[in-house]
């Protein structure tokens, strides 16, 4: 599906305004990447596992580059489900003027988090396409984008996964300057839960519920790699094989 969906331009919210600012300074981010390298990789051999091919099929590898894929995979899917939904045939008459504008917003940032992860592993591989996870295929099955409940639902199913998941996996980042990358997707991501929770909720602490903020820490909840897949793959919606044998 091609991402022609244009911004129109619109009264906007404070909020909305805020996640503007976020993505804009996420564009940025690519530049982090000029000349880094994997030459600091002196970790155990399952960091030692470069992304590719086994056994017929695409595995993430350990280490950085192992990380890197698995978000990579996960903003996939995210930049995926927006296209979809911003360029849906009833996204006019699903949501509202603001609400047009907050996912358009969404669908921006979560393409420019793909892209930029893509362009981390292209640096870090050498450009070496065999080490670099395909684009993925997507099917969502029963979802019927032209139902706002159903949309703004699975939008928070894929948010709160994405931040646990960043939570979970940057303890395993031994690049500074991966582990800066990550905390400023994760940082924005948090913003997306945070925004589509108050759109099913306005006006409401739903936002910050304790199934996303760890009552007794404050700390928003982190997942490990394999426990973020298990839930990819109950979803059911990446219809492309792959493998994870070497992250936690």
């Amino acid at each position: 599906m091609k991402e022609t969906f244009k911004v129109k331009e619109v009264g906007l919210s404070n909020r909305r305004s805020f996640l503007k600012i976020s993505g804009l300074a996420m564009a940025g981010t690519a530049l982090l990447f000029t000349g880094c390298s994997d030459d600091d990789d002196t970790g155990t051999n399952n960091n030692n596992q470069m992304p590719g091919i086994r056994n017929g099929v695409f595995d993430f590898g350990g280490g950085d580059n192992g990380i890197l894929t698995y978000a990579y995979a996960l903003e996939q899917l995210e930049a995926d489900f927006y296209t979809r939904v911003v360029n849906g045939n009833t996204f006019g008459s699903t949501f509202n003027t603001d609400e047009q504008a907050v996912l358009a917003d969404l669908y921006h940032h979560e393409v420019i988090h793909r892209e930029v992860l893509k362009q981390a592993i292209n640096t870090a591989v050498n450009n070496n396409q065999q080490q670099v996870l395909p684009n993925l295929n997507f099917d969502y099955g029963a979802l019927n984008f032209g139902n706002r409940s159903q949309v703004l639902e699975i939008a928070k199913k894929l948010e709160d996964t994405g931040v646990a998941a960043y939570n979970g996996a940057g303890k395993y980042l031994e690049s500074a300057a991966n582990l800066t990358l990550a905390g400023k997707i994760v940082s924005v991501e948090s913003r997306h839960a945070s925004v589509i929770r108050s759109l099913i909720n306005p006006d409401d602490a739903f936002f910050a519920a304790n199934d996303v903020v760890e009552p007794s820490t404050g700390k928003n909840i982190a997942r490990e790699p394999s426990q973020v897949l298990n839930e990819i793959e109950d979803m059911g919606y990446i219809q492309t094989a792959f493998t994870a044998n070497y992250l936690s």
